[in-house]
């Protein structure tokens, strides 16, 4: 979970949108131009699928005309009807009035070039383990000797479809201890075509997966320490409160990956598990765990690898 909070916005006259103004745009971008005024103007926070106003501006204009990341930019200079401007209108407006992130607005996030539904059953996909993902993990694992993969706490099911898409030729389980979060994950998996390679089951912890071994573990659990989960904007408490809190140091969910994992990886598997905050806490309890600490595009060390081997010299 990362997050990032516009500190000092340009001064603007409204920080809504003005009715004055709306009658001298035309294009896609003459609307994402605007959209991220109004944004940057409001006192809004970002971190969940966007990282500053201009990028959410470019997701909801988007969303309201069915853009594709991957068309050309050439389309942004088309001209916008009157029933989208009314929509775009409409959403800027429900942004800044209800500080409710743009994906649960639009019903839709972007995950590493997955296109994923999303709603309030679930966090928002956003987690630094899709950089290694795009990468396979490697140097950490060898594509070939990946056979079986589970995703701890799928939520929307982001990582397990990415990883499903990644090591097509391994089979994926997702496991999650809400039933609502898997109705999501169950959605995203059909889009994706996964039915058959995919398998979604209810599991507090590890219960459902008794005698169950895999080559890759990831997880992106809840990490967020009671204090800090006090401080986060508003946006935030519109997420699943058992997706971020994880108790007073952010260790409890990740306590039972680090001591159950080896007991469910194949003799020389891999764990992958985002931290984020919690890295501090985790040194400190289990400094005797040789693991390694990626290196990620935000310079953060929010990801942790660790294998069973490693595992099993610390004694877990």
């Amino acid at each position: 979970m990362n997050q990032k909070t516009q500190s000092e916005p340009p001064p603007l006259d409204a920080q809504t949108p003005d009715p004055a103004a709306i009658d001298h745009l035309e294009t896609g971008l003459d609307w994402i131009r605007y959209a991220a005024s109004c944004l940057a103007g409001a006192d809004l926070a970002y971190g969940q699928g966007s990282d500053d106003a201009l990028e959410e501006a470019w997701r909801l204009v988007g969303a309201v005309l069915h853009w594709d990341p991957d068309w050309p930019n050439d389309w942004m200079r088309s001209r916008i009807l009157p029933g989208e401007r009314k929509a775009i209108t409409a959403l800027i407006e429900r942004r800044i009035r209800e500080r409710r992130p743009l994906a649960y607005l639009v019903r839709e996030a972007y995950f590493f070039g997955l296109r994923l539904y999303v709603d309030e059953r679930v966090l928002i996909p956003r987690s630094p383990i899709g950089e290694l993902l795009d990468q396979h993990f490697e140097p950490w694992v060898a594509s070939h000797e990946i056979h079986r993969i589970l995703d701890f706490g799928t939520g929307s099911g982001a990582l397990a479809i990415g990883c499903a898409l990644a090591f097509p030729d391994a089979r994926v389980d997702a496991i999650d201890r809400s039933d609502p979060a898997l109705e999501v994950a169950r959605v995203n998996q059909g889009r994706h075509g996964l039915g058959d390679r995919m398998r979604l089951l209810r599991s507090d912890g590890f219960s459902a997966l008794a005698g169950s071994r895999y080559d890759l573990i990831v997880a992106n659990p809840p990490y967020v320490d009671t204090p800090s989960l006090r401080e986060l904007p508003p946006e935030f408490a519109c997420e699943p409160p058992d997706a971020l809190a994880a108790g007073t140091r952010g260790l409890d969910v990740i306590a039972t990956l680090l001591t159950e994992s080896a007991s469910h990886l194949t003799p020389h598997g891999t764990l992958v598990v985002e931290v984020g905050g919690a890295g501090s806490a985790l040194e400190e309890r289990w400094p005797q765990i040789a693991w390694s600490w990626p290196e990620l595009a935000s310079g953060r060390r929010d990801v942790l690898i660790v294998t069973r081997p490693a595992l099993e010299a610390a004694g877990l």
